[in-house]
């Protein structure tokens, strides 16, 4: 039974790190959501050193293999409820100190069940070291099954519920592991089936005390506070928990300017993962609201192209979709990623108009990027998503969230998808210095040259006093088109930034600047003779996102360092500033546990030491730490970049880990009947051959439907899963050869790696791209392959006794 206990504690393992992502990502930022990865690895790494340092655990195997499934069970629940009893503030990092403590408490207790997880594995390894290819499967295959469960669970049971579903999996893997012929059931099983029965029922049955608490500086926590705010829809599902919140005080605009004269209607707030407010309208008739949005910013498309065949890309709540139809589009085709989205608009019935069932509309639930990978129908007008609540640069709190629709390729993929004058529309925020409103204009002009156009006369901006209006056309804009541009600025009191035929005394009129800031930005971008120095030397980093970097909302460089820090403790921000600095904070404590748990056996262990010394140790155990650094620096750019193709990250996470896990349990099976030395330069050339097909992600291939997408995934990834998985299992039969001592420190020194490979890996893709990650993994690899060879040639030093595994 310790193979199915083995597979049931992996499969709760799985489920509980990637359903912290789903808690992390409602909860507080996308950083915290990135987090579960590092504290997972870091977890699996210790437990290799408690291995080391305490061998009276591999004494007693099945007493250890119960008490560690029981703690995994207790102490999933015991982090999670931790988390709600004393909560991180991350806005007051910089003004009290202590916070810094609490997330220190939850980063360490979040860590202690992939701890027990960890040292299951690794005690396993150590007890049937000739059974390592068997222990590495039904890990892997365990944790596969995991990443499907982590997608379906949430929509039975909540994202609070999966937590005490993973308690009950890992209580039923301690079932599993006490019995043994011979001995009574009851008396064996009783307690491990009480903790399982009772987390079972909390998951179905989840008392309010344990549900999630959102941070006070999300949208939603903010809504929540007016007086009359009601709380009318509530779900969850593998990727999202979205919410709908009913307050007269939800009046929601966006690009209006000071010419509009009245307030709109009644509108409810729909929030995904407890942010970015999107206003769901009360209306009958669109014709209706039509005085409204003709102030708006997103009208003037629809004046120069009028009756026109619209696509609204991520509409969420609906409001862009109303635009459309109340100024006269003949037809609307709205493209939601997201079904509980849909599910939530359409449970708001008739007081919501029937938005999505409207006769003018057509409902695509699809990923945007997909729908947009087809060839046909065209449009007059494809609009791309509005921004959500405003979010200042300098906080960072989602510049590690990709956004693939506003990429170099995104933007192309949406040009090519307009008749001949057709036009793109995107509105974003302004900021100051400019940032994102210049990024998407540097975007446009990137696209428009990759197809063929040019974009001094075939682009547009127009300003409100807090939104940027942007429109790409097909073809340059005509000259009765600029009339008609600058009549409804005039009349709307909106500031002409750029224009094929602007002159600098048109702008800054009405909403007025100290400078014309954003014309100059804008002119200066387009007509730099070298782009790449005017970007290097710009505040704000605005270069054109790739599906290769694809962090849109990333603007960080290095000489704003300074400028955080002096920030620190002055203003309401998480972490006094940019995000990426909370990157590298996370790496610091990575590195700095990683070397305790490398090191700490040296210290502490008489019978490693003895195994180990000196050269000998660095060179068996160099593979380990080459293994554990190469997986992750393979896995997580595969899995950012099949985002883009699977179009959900619990999508890519599901099937990538899934895939890669299951094939490399398949592959570890396979080891022992592989020549080493063929199996790693294949692998080796496998990860370069990956890299350089990754672009064919962007193609043709994104038009598949989401099965026909997941069908090549799961086939295409599969050669490189059994490859990945073979490695591990052989060196660590040939350490148990040579120095059998020294196999659970070898399994910590794989863990230790593996978490500093995971933030590394996110770092070095937001510099530098995805591709380049693959490559280092590639050379991580044959780092591997030439360490595992050295290890296999040298003698073990002569000994007194040989140390034996109990």
């Amino acid at each position: 039974m310790n193979w199915l206990g083995l597979f049931l504690i992996s499969v709760a393992t799985l489920t509980f790190e990637i359903n912290l992502t789903r808690i992390f990502s409602v909860v507080q930022f996308y950083h915290f959501a990135f987090m579960s990865v590092s504290l997972a690895l870091l977890g699996f790494g210790a437990s290799g050193t408690a291995l080391s340092l305490l061998p009276g655990l591999v004494r007693h195997p099945r007493r250890t293999l119960v008490a560690c499934s029981l703690a995994v069970a207790l102490t999933a629940v015991g982090s999670y409820a931790l988390t709600l009893v004393i909560p991180f503030d991350s806005y007051r990092v910089a003004l009290e100190p202590g916070q810094w403590g609490i997330l220190t408490i939850h980063y360490l207790a979040l860590a202690t069940p992939f701890l027990g997880a960890g040292t299951v594995v690794g005690l396993l390894l150590a007890a049937h070291p000739d059974a390592a290819g068997r222990t590495y499967a039904a890990n892997l295959a365990g944790s596969a099954a995991g990443c499907a469960l982590a997608v379906a669970a949430p929509a039975w049971v909540g994202a609070e519920g999966v937590v005490f579903l993973s308690a009950a999996l890992a209580a039923t893997a301690a079932i599993c592991f006490s019995l043994r012929p011979g001995m009574h059931l009851l008396k064996a099983t009783a307690p491990p089936a009480l903790v399982a029965l009772v987390a079972l029922l909390l998951a179905f049955r989840l008392p309010s005390a344990l549900q999630v608490r959102l941070s006070p500086y999300k949208g939603l926590s903010y809504t929540l506070l007016y007086p009359d705010a009601e709380l009318v829809f509530q779900r969850w599902n593998g990727f999202s928990r979205v919410d709908v919140v009913q307050s007269t005080a939800i009046r929601s605009m966006p690009g209006q300017g000071f010419a509009c004269p009245s307030e709109p209607p009644r509108q409810r707030g729909l929030f995904v993962d407890g942010d970015n407010l999107s206003p769901i309208t009360q209306v009958s008739d669109p014709a209706d609201v039509r005085p409204l949005t003709d102030c708006l910013l997103t009208a003037l498309p629809y004046r120069l192209r009028s009756d026109a065949q619209a696509l609204v890309l991520d509409p969420r709540g609906g409001f862009d979709v109303l635009v459309a139809l109340a100024e006269g589009a003949s037809a609307v085709t709205a493209v939601e990623p997201n079904p509980l989205v849909i599910q939530a608009v359409r449970e708001q019935g008739a007081w919501a108009g029937h938005l999505y069932d409207h006769p003018r509309v057509r409902l695509f639930v699809e990923d945007g990027r997909a729908y947009l990978a087809r060839r046909d129908p065209r449009f007059d007008i494809v609009f791309l998503p509005s921004p959500g609540t405003y979010h200042p640069v300098t906080s960072g709190a989602y510049s590690l969230s990709e956004d693939n629709l506003f990429t170099v390729e995104g933007f192309v993929a949406a040009l090519g998808r307009l008749e001949e004058d057709g036009i793109l529309a995107m509105v974003r925020w302004l900021q100051v210095p400019p940032s994102e409103s210049l990024r998407s204009f540097a975007l446009a002009v990137e696209a428009m040259e990759r197809s063929g156009g040019d974009p001094s006369a075939s682009l547009v901006g127009l300003r409100s006093y807090n939104q940027m209006l942007i429109l790409a056309r097909r073809g340059p804009f005509t000259e009765s088109e600029l009339h008609q541009v600058r009549a409804f600025a005039s009349d709307r009191l909106f500031d002409l930034v750029y224009a094929p035929d602007v002159r600098p005394e048109e702008t800054n009129q009405h909403n007025v600047l100290p400078s014309s800031s954003y014309y100059e930005a804008f002119v200066g971008f387009l007509s730099a003779s070298d782009r790449e120095a005017w970007l290097q030397a710009y505040p704000f980093d605005v270069s054109p996102p790739t599906d290769d970097r694809p962090f849109f909302a990333h603007f960080f460089r290095w000489q704003q360092a300074r400028a955080v820090l002096e920030m620190a403790g002055h203003v309401w921000q998480p972490f006094g500033g940019a995000g990426y600095l909370v990157l590298l904070a996370v790496l610091a404590i990575g590195t700095a546990a990683a070397a305790g748990i490398v090191l700490l056996p040296l210290a502490g262990l008489r019978t490693t030491r003895s195994a180990l010394r000196g050269t000998e140790a660095v060179v068996r155990l160099a593979p380990f730490g080459f293994l554990g650094l190469a997986y992750l620096l393979v896995e997580i750019p595969l899995l950012q970049r099949f985002i883009l193709f699977l179009g959900q990250p619990v999508y890519a996470m599901a099937t990538v880990l899934g895939t890669l896990l299951l094939f490399s349990g398949m592959g570890s099976m396979l080891a022992a009947r592989v020549r080493p030395g063929r199996a790693m330069a294949t692998l080796v050339g496998s990860v370069v051959l990956y890299r350089l097909a990754l672009p064919l992600l962007s193609g043709p291939l994104l038009a598949l439907p989401l099965t026909g997408r997941i069908a090549v995934t799961v086939v295409g990834l599969a050669p490189l899963g059994i490859l990945m998985g073979m490695p591990f299992p052989r060196n660590i039969a040939l350490l148990q050869e040579k120095a059998p001592g020294a196999v659970p420190w070898a399994w910590g020194v794989n863990g230790a790696l593996s978490v500093v490979a995971s933030v590394l890996a996110v770092l070095i893709a937001i510099t530098w791209g995805f591709g380049v990650v693959l490559a280092l993994g590639a050379l991580c690899y044959a780092g591997a392959w030439i360490s595992e060879e050295t290890a296999t040639r040298i003698r073990p030093r002569a000994r007194a006794t040989a140390h034996r595994d109990p």
